[in-house]
């Protein structure tokens, strides 16, 4: 909220949204609700072109299995974090998800051209 001002530039031409909070914070998770409404609903993106990272710090007793998300945020790709674990499954998300943002880039491109064409 305090860089409300800036969201428009961010948003502009924008394929993909990454959404990372602190479950373990109620005012995270009440905010997410927000920040998936202006960047992914307002756009308007697909669900498949947002990622929600839950990210646990350090030394906290997250609950990694039933952090439970209300809709429409439950239908969303969430992936949790953990600097004190080993960080591949996390990078290996991350190139799940581009490869897919890339892919819509791609598809929807050869969809212009085609539509140019005829």
């Amino acid at each position: 909220p305090r860089f409300e001002t800036c969201w428009p530039a961010m948003m502009k031409d924008s394929h993909g949204v990454i959404i990372v909070f602190n479950p373990e914070l109620p005012s995270d998770l009440k905010e997410i609700e927000m920040w998936y409404s202006y960047f992914v609903q307002q756009q308007p993106l697909l669900d498949g072109q947002c990622l929600l990272i839950a990210h646990h710090k350090p030394g906290s007793a997250g609950d990694t299995e039933n952090l439970s998300l209300a809709y429409p945020l439950n239908k969303l790709k969430l992936i949790h974090s953990n600097l004190e674990d080993d960080p591949e499954d996390v990078r290996m998300e991350l190139i799940k998800y581009f490869r897919s943002i890339i892919t819509l880039i791609n598809e929807n491109r050869e969809r212009e051209e085609m539509s140019i064409i005829s």
